[in-house]
């Protein structure tokens, strides 16, 4: 466990394993339910909300250490989580971003003055940290994952109680020495590793914690609720994110996006494009473009600069992958390219005709897979777009205004981008879906405010009414 500054010994230990060679990266502690309480009410009886100026100061001295040490950092990334070396490079500049966005929301969180219609007094609305902030990570974009829970809850004031996955849990480690040496007091901070069904649940239900932020899988998702009932939540809870391409599409640019959003990450991102469903006869073209983008994609050695595609997290989740392609082929769909399995190990997959009922496109696929799903018109597209539980982001490609217009306000979803993929991403706009995807909204300034209470002030208004 880090906590108090420093690594505290520990008498069993998690190993963290290579995807791609198996070979060990390092250990970290196998906490208890009984040092993890420990470690949280020592948090809540030293914790002190800091001036937002000192905030502000920390996040920005975080930042600059980041990309001081990008290099070893990227290299940490990939050795623990498999993804390839040219994207976890842009995961420490991205992380690095989000913690300057965070160190500016800091200075603007202000609340406003409010005459009280009617009486002689003035209310004033002020922003208070919420207290000791659970951020639940997963192991995609270790780092990133991590600084978009931490970084609000250190700009909003909060204590911060960490809990990376077991699968990736060295980068977010290695954040917390920088937090600490950016500035941060040891006793706001807690990371605390394990098995997630034995802490997990006994960190969002204990009686210190005033917030859970989480995420990872709906199913994990709900049993978080559940623990953290009466507590304030956010919920990111993954996506089965379209990219719809109508029949007057720039094929070029539908064809770049579709790649880009099923491929990178090796495809387990929960923004990244899960359905690319095609309308009319443009199919044909898109899918020989897609087909000849992923015989581009070089597979392998995450840590190869060349490389573009890495494994997946695990062998047994790159099973599951190769089951629900031959699972769709069986249903019909035309495996035009890739899906082969070398250990955890698949190769960019391009599907054509997949029935939009196969498990492939109902479920949240965490693998570089391409599925395309044919359909007649716009109505149809919405139609499948809405036909599973997930609701996190979309992407349409049109210079239709109107078309476009329609499938916004149709989409059950947290987001619609035109002309751009569901992975579309800026530290500045809200990001969180409907229905299954989750409950509130990441994106900085926003989680930093989900991390607040607004407390009131009202007090006899100086000026009286004639």
């Amino acid at each position: 466990m880090f906590r108090d500054g420093a690594l505290q010994p520990s008498f069993d230990q998690l190993a963290v394993r290579n995807p791609w060679t198996g070979e060990s990266v390092g250990e970290v502690a196998r906490d208890t339910v009984t040092q993890m309480d420990e470690a949280v009410r020592g948090l809540r009886a030293a914790w002190r909300p800091l001036r937002p100026d000192r905030r502000a100061t920390i996040l920005n001295a975080a930042a600059t250490l980041i990309r001081e040490r990008s290099g070893e950092l990227a290299e940490l990334i990939s050795r623990e989580s498999g993804v390839c070396i040219a994207e976890t490079r842009k995961e420490t500049e991205r992380a690095a971003a989000n913690l300057v966005v965070a160190a500016t929301e800091t200075e603007r969180l202000r609340g406003e003055s409010i005459p009280v219609p009617g009486q002689d007094r003035l209310a004033l609305t002020l922003f208070e940290p919420i207290g000791i902030v659970a951020a639940i990570t997963p192991f995609n974009r270790p780092l990133n994952q991590v600084v978009v829970k931490v970084a609000p809850a250190v700009a909003a004031g909060c204590a911060v109680v960490l809990k990376p996955s077991e699968k990736t849990p060295l980068t977010a480690l290695a954040f917390a020495e920088i937090l600490l040496e950016a500035g941060f007091p040891p006793e706001n901070l807690v990371v605390t590793t394990g098995e997630p069904g034995v802490i997990g649940s006994a960190l969002a239900s204990h009686p210190d914690v005033d917030m859970v932020t989480f995420t990872g899988s709906a199913s994990t998702g709900v049993a978080v609720s559940r623990a953290a009932a009466g507590k304030k939540v956010l919920l990111e809870l993954g996506g089965n994110d379209p990219l719809i391409v109508l029949p007057d599409a720039d094929l070029g640019l539908a064809v770049q996006l579709a790649s880009q959003g099923a491929f990178a990450t090796a495809g387990q991102s929960c923004r990244g494009i899960k359905r690319v469903i095609v309308v009319g006869e443009v199919a044909d073209d898109l899918v020989a473009g897609l087909v000849e983008q992923a015989r581009r994609k070089q597979a392998g050695d995450p840590l190869d600069p060349a490389t573009d595609v890495g494994p997946l997290i695990s062998e047994e989740a790159a099973v599951t992958v190769q089951r629900r392609i031959a699972d769709a082929v069986a249903a019909n769909a035309k495996l035009l390219h890739g899906g082969d399995r070398h250990g955890s190990l698949i190769t960019p997959a391009v599907l054509d005709h997949v029935p939009a009922d196969a498990e492939l496109v109902v479920e949240e696929t965490f693998g570089p897979v391409a599925p395309v799903i044919r359909v007649a018109d716009t109505a149809e597209a919405i139609r499948v777009a809405n036909g599973t539980r997930y609701g996190l982001q979309a992407g349409v490609v049109t210079s239709d205004v109107a078309a476009f217009t329609e499938i916004a306000h149709a989409l059950r979803v947290g987001a619609v981008n035109l002309n751009a993929g569901p992975h579309f991403d800026s530290p500045h706009i809200p990001f969180g879906g409907v229905k299954s995807s989750g409950i509130g909204r990441e994106g900085i300034p926003y989680s930093i405010r989900e991390m607040c209470t607004i407390k009131t002030v009202t007090l006899p208004y100086p000026l009286q009414q004639g």
